[in-house]
């Protein structure tokens, strides 16, 4: 299986703007920032990091890619709005939206990271890999079309989507958002939309708090194909991997897509400082061995990964492993070292049983 990692030093100079005191040095070195935002490089840095002390990444192809372009980004984007970013960004940083700082450089260190998304995808539908890993920074999910929020400037999974359909790669695209958040920009851009079935799991009335309802399920054509799973706080490994095989899975086979592409947060872990769920490492791996058989029935094997949240600098790392090595198929690993802590936190049988339940109302409500 030949598996791509699609990764750019400069993702990790991403900064947090006027949250924090940055020091520019010279374009050459990440310039030096204290204080600001929980989205930090160190999440995505040390995952790498891991992965190379482990020998996972002999195992990968790793690669690079192009920025995303202008054409590429105002498929999504109005003109108006990426005008906007890049003077912002050329004028030494600032922010757009809500949560959403950048420093100078700015637009420039976004549109590489939509290019790694973009070529990862084509990638994976061209052949030329089996299914690739993302290390996008900073991450998408959140972005609307004029509107960036939740640390997102640009919608690195939707840009990718319309790349590839541009280039007659793919018509049926799935996206399973798995990030403890709500993937608002996600379901904005194409909820009218019949070709992109959008599935977001996420903790209910965490961010947005307006955003990500049971009810929502599209608009047009394209009711029927957006889906959201909002979950209460304290849901774990257990009430995860039920509410993939009850909701996501069954979506998936109903809709057969022609690729299916995660946005891979990792903040629904339970060491995570901004969200209040109890996801495992194996939680990721086992969601991850679910779709990759999802991809094998239905797409060809088609699967590709692009990472979004995600903010305990401890844990994400060995989360991320864990996603690198099922979806490889590596015997590289990096055993978790707070197995047992996590598997004395999780949900009692009494709370499985509710999570259950409520899951299994959900369920029967999207008719699946």
């Amino acid at each position: 299986m030949a598996t791509g990692f699609f990764w750019d030093e400069k993702c990790f100079w991403h900064a947090g703007g006027n949250y924090a005191l940055t020091l520019p040095l010279g374009g050459y070195v990440q310039p030096l920032a204290a204080g600001g935002l929980p989205e930090n490089p160190e999440t995505k840095r040390r995952l790498k990091n891991l992965m190379e002390v482990s020998g996972l990444t002999d195992d990968l192809s790793m690669r690079h890619a192009a920025p995303a372009s202008w054409e590429d980004m105002a498929r999504i984007h109005p003109e108006t709005y990426l005008t906007a970013f890049k003077d912002m960004s050329d004028a030494g940083g600032g922010e757009l939206g809500l949560r959403t700082p950048f420093a100078k450089g700015g637009f420039e260190i976004a549109a590489l990271s939509a290019g790694l998304a973009k070529q990862a995808l084509a990638d994976v539908l061209t052949g030329d890999l089996d299914n690739a890993y993302a290390l996008s920074r900073p991450p998408g999910h959140h972005c609307l079309p004029d509107w960036p929020n939740g640390f997102c400037l640009l919608n690195n999974i939707a840009i990718a989507i319309e790349a590839a359909r541009a280039t007659g790669l793919a018509q049926r695209f799935a996206v399973v958002d798995w990030d403890v958040h709500h993937g608002n920009g996600t379901e904005a851009i194409f909820y009218d939309r019949d070709d992109v079935l959008t599935i977001s799991l996420h903790q209910e009335a965490n961010y947005p708090l307006d955003t990500g309802a049971l009810a929502d399920r599209g608009r047009g054509p394209g009711e029927g194909y957006n889906i959201n799973v909002p979950l209460p706080s304290g849901v774990g490994h257990v009430g995860y991997l039920e509410a993939m095989e009850r909701i996501t899975l069954p979506a998936l086979r109903r809709f057969k897509p022609d690729v299916i592409i995660i946005a891979c947060g990792f903040d629904a872990g339970i060491f995570d400082p901004i969200a209040r769920q109890l996801c495992t490492a194996e939680t990721f791996r086992l969601m991850t061995r679910q779709v990759m058989q999802a991809a094998t029935d239905l797409c060809g094997g088609k699967l590709v990964m692009v990472h979004e949240g995600g903010y305990s600098e401890a844990y994400v790392p060995f989360c991320g492993h864990a996603v690198m090595e099922e979806l490889s198929g590596s015997t590289h690993a990096a055993p978790d070292p707070m197995a047992d802590t996590v598997a004395k936190r999780q949900p009692n049988a009494r709370m499985n049983a509710v999570f259950s339940e409520l899951i299994g109302e959900m369920a029967t409500e999207l008719g699946l």
